[in-house]
């Protein structure tokens, strides 16, 4: 396992301790790619990706996978007020900087989306090729309820077995296309063992950034932020089932950016397994394609 990546801290603008896997740190010729995970994963969603992408793809590329601040091997904050997209933007150019990184293809699932969005207003140059994972300008409310409502009332499951047994009762129905093996290798990334004991791995305060959201009035959109990206070849993935982006907001994106392409991934909800089908095979290709355009 050490040999397929290794650890890379820096530190914050604010001088927090933050972490990132860095996976094919030999392929410097090609465009690197960056993956921003969602609002309490970590880098390890992106393992199998990774692994493909800079070690199996035709195209072989450093990959970058971050953990945000309070998640993952990054440190947690002692203020819950920069748990924030913006603040985890900046936090995401300052890695950038300190890897000497300028320009790169970004893959963001839900969260990960957002924070692209934000690089867009400031860096727009760092942003060459872009993968939306199940994430756009427009999110449903009912999406985001699902997710604080389980994150309130998340399980502590007491072994493995038990937290792929919740993660089924709390997501299956959205996701009917998945093994036994994706199922085991979800909850791998979600928990670390402490003690003994499976903990889910983000700071628990991160629950309470979704307090405080009015899940009665429509949710604000970032159309301007996305309008703004439309020279950056984009490939949108949506799961046929999920309830955070919309296929009329998919259709929507597609109306405004003239060089975006789309995906929908049958069987699979919010988000998108991104190592599933052949899905590491359409995102190699884009990512090669886009490198030729521009």
């Amino acid at each position: 396992m050490a040999a397929d990546f290794s650890s890379f801290f820096y530190s914050s603008p604010d001088g927090l301790k933050l972490h990132a896997r860095l996976y094919g740190e030999h392929n410097q010729d090609t465009l690197p790619v960056v993956c921003l995970p969602g609002l309490t994963r970590n880098a390890r969603d992106f393992h199998e990706l990774a692994l493909y992408l800079s070690k199996e793809a035709r195209t072989q590329r450093k990959v970058v996978s971050f953990d945000y601040r309070g998640r993952g091997e990054s440190a947690y904050d002692a203020s819950v007020a920069n748990y924030t997209v913006g603040v985890e933007a900046n936090d995401i150019l300052a890695g950038l900087d300190q890897l000497g990184i300028k320009e790169a293809a970004f893959i963001g699932t839900s969260r990960g989306g957002l924070i692209i969005h934000v690089l867009g207003m400031l860096r727009p140059t760092v942003l060459k090729t872009i993968v939306l994972n199940d994430v756009g300008p427009a999110l449903e409310i009912a999406g985001l309820a699902h997710i604080k409502s389980y994150l309130e009332k998340a399980p502590r499951p007491q072994n493995l077995a038990q937290a792929v047994e919740a993660q089924k009762a709390a997501h299956g129905r959205d996701f009917a296309a998945l093994t036994t093996a994706d199922w085991q290798r979800m909850v791998a990334a979600i928990y670390r063992d402490e003690d003994g004991e499976l903990v889910p791995d983000f700071d628990p305060k991160l629950v309470e950034t979704l307090a405080g959201a009015d899940l009665s009035k429509p949710l604000p959109t970032l159309w301007p932020q996305f309008d703004a990206l439309g020279n950056v070849p984009t490939l949108a993935i949506r799961g046929a089932n999920s309830r955070l982006l919309s296929d009329e907001t998919l259709q929507e994106m597609a109306r405004r950016h003239h060089r975006l392409k789309t995906v929908t991934i049958a069987g699979q909800g919010h988000a998108p397994f991104l190592e599933t089908g052949d899905l590491p095979e359409t995102i190699a290709d884009f990512i090669e394609a886009a490198e030729r355009q521009n």
